[in-house]
């Protein structure tokens, strides 16, 4: 929730930048006839296109409609657009509270996740199909000490039958100092081999190719991933940072 107002604080301050601008623009101007163009004028054109509305979707409130942002973040809107608010829904049953955010993240994030083919992933997997218990996809920085951690319980979550796909995620994007080593694995004729050998601090030779490394960092990024590793369990619930494998063995119903 704090990282969430820290950026709805970068909103503010890009819209206030300009706010008295806009605010007497619009005056004079009949209002948008559309909550898609209504929203566009306060978050996309008031932060100078920082911020892109991604989708626009009711929510189980038949008034009251989820805006998903291109940072991740959802916030709800009334059906006329003058307010906004950011937040949790939660549903009140006889037995407590669904919260209702968190179940539609999570299927964003599966969605999202199972349109990256696999081809572009390096997955570990244990030895028959057959074993798979259940699988992990992990947002990767090869410098990262706790993604290096996590990778030397390989073995161990392989044992489990739990399979562990990775996707790259230089923290800092391109100005990353692991940047040219991600792409070097990602370009290796063994990734398996390379991913290790970096996690271990060696040197790569250095290669070139189309990856799809910075196509995982910015989705990395739609996510709301802030850092590494960043686990998605195989119910779509992110994981912050490093976990032992009898927790994650745990999360993923795998004894």
């Amino acid at each position: 929730m704090a990282k969430l107002l820290i950026r709805l604080s970068t909103v503010l301050a890009l819209a206030l930048s300009a706010g008295f601008f806009v605010f007497t623009q619009a005056q004079g101007v009949s209002a948008p006839s559309s909550l898609r163009e209504k929203l566009a004028l306060s978050i996309e054109a008031a932060s100078g296109n920082q911020l892109q509305i991604v989708g626009i979707t009711a929510s189980a409130l038949g008034t009251i409609y989820e805006v998903e942002l291109n940072t991740g973040e959802v916030l709800y809107a009334d059906a006329s657009g003058d307010y906004l608010f950011a937040g949790d829904m939660f549903q009140t049953t006889t037995t407590g509270l669904i919260n209702l955010s968190a179940s539609k993240r999570q299927l964003r994030t599966l969605d999202k996740i199972t349109a990256i083919p696999e081809d572009e992933m390096i997955i570990f997997s244990p030895d028959s199909p057959d074993e798979i218990k259940a699988t992990l996809t992990v947002f990767t920085d090869v410098d990262c000490q706790y993604c290096r951690a996590l990778h030397r319980d390989m073995d161990q979550l392989l044992a489990k039958g739990i399979q562990v796909r990775y996707l790259a995620y230089p923290r800092g994007g391109e100005n990353a100092g692991s940047y040219e080593k991600m792409i070097s694995v990602w370009c290796s004729d063994d990734r398996h081999k390379s991913l290790t050998q970096a996690k271990n601090g060696q040197n790569l030779p250095a290669e070139t190719c189309d990856s799809p490394v910075m196509a995982h960092y910015a989705l990395g990024n739609e996510l709301g991933i802030t850092g590494t590793p960043a686990i998605i369990m195989p119910d779509g619930r992110l994981v912050p940072g490093y976990a032992d494998v009898d927790y994650l063995s745990a999360l993923a119903g795998v004894n």
